[in-house]
């Protein structure tokens, strides 16, 4: 008799695209693994899944765009033991309804989290007894806040050695916690010829590539660094992924008309891999998931406008490991892209430190580990 197929559930969260991102990355490794396995992947904080989660995403991505002080506030309010474990107490007791509908609907043998708040719903029925499946979480970040911390369940996956002290500090047994890295698509885990893949653009093979990304929302600061770059003399082709963001993409199409590079522009896509193998240098918001799919391909990185909090972190962890050019206030972002344009050297050793920190098996360990 042939035994009964594995079930997965996913459960991820529309805030940005780098917790989808993962969710969809790992279910690719555990389709490759076990064909035969049935994988669901939920928007924990869609409105198909609860009218308050979906409420608190709206607060979330308000905050960011009008308040993004008091979102700081919030995060290093929560990011201690005390406060952090009131809050996350707080909103335990309203989300674990929508998980307890989820688990009755698709009965999963193995939960995996990709954002804190599922996780740690997950974590309060394992508490209290009322479910029974393994679990996981995978950190989308290169640190661990307090709001990730949910001890009952069996297993982290975070990206960077330190990170499991952090959770050891938290309470979290070292046994179940594995450095696997952040899983990205199989897309950006091989080579890509450069040449090959300006062609496939139709770019000049010759001529500078620079490419711009503000994550899926599109978020970032990128107009403002487009009026900087067209200061730099030597004609560049820029491309702009504007992400969801359509008036970003009609400020970036506007701004082309008048500039003196070449200006190409898209909204949402799936060529990232080949652009960014196209490019020489990336200049993004420092999102976990972009940085660790340009660290995948070797793409030196600017970085400029984090989300305080998480953010900043991951940009911390990108410009200490010389991955990455961090653009603090009162820099030159033309004078730094001029500079590394004209030292190739020293886009070849961030290169070679991408190179060297990168984990291109992360997804497949994470879909071995909870098969």
């Amino acid at each position: 008799m042939k035994p009964k197929a594995k079930s997965f559930l996913i459960v991820t969260a529309s805030v940005g695209s780098g917790h989808e991102k993962a969710a969809a990355a790992v279910a690719e490794s555990i389709k490759k693994q076990q064909p035969d396995a049935v994988i669901n992947i939920i928007d924990f904080m869609s409105m198909k899944t609860s009218w308050v989660n979906a409420f608190m995403k709206s607060c979330y991505l308000n905050m960011l765009y009008f308040v993004p002080n008091l979102y700081e506030f919030m995060y290093q309010f929560t990011s201690g033991k005390k406060k952090g474990g009131f809050v996350k107490w707080a909103m335990s007791s309203v989300i674990v309804y929508s998980m307890k509908t989820l688990i009755r609907k698709y009965r999963p043998d193995t939960i995996i989290c990709t954002h804190p708040f599922p996780a740690d719903a997950v974590s309060h029925l394992l508490e209290h007894k009322r479910a029974d499946f393994d679990s996981c979480a995978i950190i989308t970040d290169y640190s661990v806040h307090q709001m990730w911390v949910c001890p009952k369940l069996n297993h982290y996956f975070v990206a960077i050695d330190s990170m499991r002290e952090q959770l050891v500090e938290f309470g979290i047994s070292r046994d179940i916690i594995h450095v696997s890295g952040i899983p990205v698509s199989e897309t950006f885990c091989h080579s890509y010829d450069k040449a090959l893949c300006r062609q496939e653009l139709s770019l000049d093979t010759d001529m500078p590539v620079v490419l711009m990304m503000g994550g899926g929302l599109g978020l970032g600061g990128m107009d403002a660094a487009m009026d900087q770059l067209e200061k730099i003399k030597m004609k560049l082709q820029l491309l702009v992924i504007a992400g969801r963001n359509e008036d970003l993409k009609k400020k970036v199409e506007a701004f082309a008309a008048k500039s003196h590079h070449n200006i190409i522009t898209w909204g949402y896509t799936d060529k990232v891999p080949v652009m960014m193998a196209a490019s020489d240098i990336l200049i993004t918001k420092p999102g976990a998931l972009t940085l660790t799919e340009a660290m995948s391909l070797g793409l030196p990185m600017v970085l400029h406008e984090p989300i305080p909090g998480p953010e900043t972190d991951n940009a911390r962890f990108m410009s200490e490991g010389g991955m990455a050019v961090w653009l603090h206030s009162g820099d030159s972002l033309s004078k730094i892209i001029g500079d590394l344009l004209a030292h190739p050297e020293k886009l070849k050793e961030m290169n070679q430190n991408s190179l060297k920190y990168r984990r291109t098996d992360a997804a497949k360990e994470i879909a071995k580990r909870m098969s």
